[in-house]
């Protein structure tokens, strides 16, 4: 996935700028997610049935640097009523590429978040499902408690842009995808 073409999805997306994503943005790590062998690309669908599991994360970068993942809705309940946005789907802290493959990020620590697959219903128009991949400064530890609740209401309105800043966190990598209802027609 080349970086333009990843800036101009997330620009027709109006994703770029956003609230988490700002102007000017250019990714210095470009990351991969898959989902059972289908690739996250410049905003591809893919149906509640393909990500009911957590993705396999991959990239390349620094290995004396580790780095967070979030997962994030900007369009929860729905594209048309945002107004539980951003929906923390999944949060990982202290990822580290691998010192034997330098393209494979380990999941080292356990979820500050655990994965909530997401659950679009067939009657809302598809959600724009953002994976944010940012440097984590030096000697940085989060725990569960830093990130707020596991509990479905706990993760609603959760305030990207204010956690990124407490915690001295680094924007480096986007990825997105839409997400649509099994049942959802265009």
């Amino acid at each position: 996935m080349g970086s333009v073409q990843l800036l101009d999805s997330l620009a027709v997306a109006k994703l770029l700028p956003s609230r988490v994503i700002p102007e000017g943005f250019t990714p210095s790590v470009e990351f991969s997610v898959t989902f059972d062998n289908k690739r996250v690309e410049n905003g591809n669908l893919f149906r509640v049935s393909e990500v009911k599991f957590a993705p396999t994360i991959s990239f390349s970068a620094p290995f004396s640097n580790t780095y967070a993942l979030l997962l994030v809705d900007p369009d929860a309940p729905t594209p048309d009523d945002p107004k539980f946005a951003y929906w923390r789907h999944w949060v990982v802290s202290g990822i580290r590429p691998s010192a034997l493959d330098k393209s494979e990020a380990l999941l080292e620590k356990p979820a500050l978040t655990e994965y909530l697959a997401p659950g679009v219903k067939d009657e809302s128009a598809p959600h724009r499902y953002t994976f944010l991949l940012y440097k984590e400064p030096a000697d940085f530890s989060l725990s569960k408690s830093d990130i707020g609740g596991e509990e479905f209401v706990d993760r609603r309105s959760f305030e990207v842009n204010e956690w990124v800043r407490k915690h001295g966190l680094e924007l480096v990598g986007v990825n997105w995808m839409l997400g649509a209802g099994d049942g959802w027609k265009a």
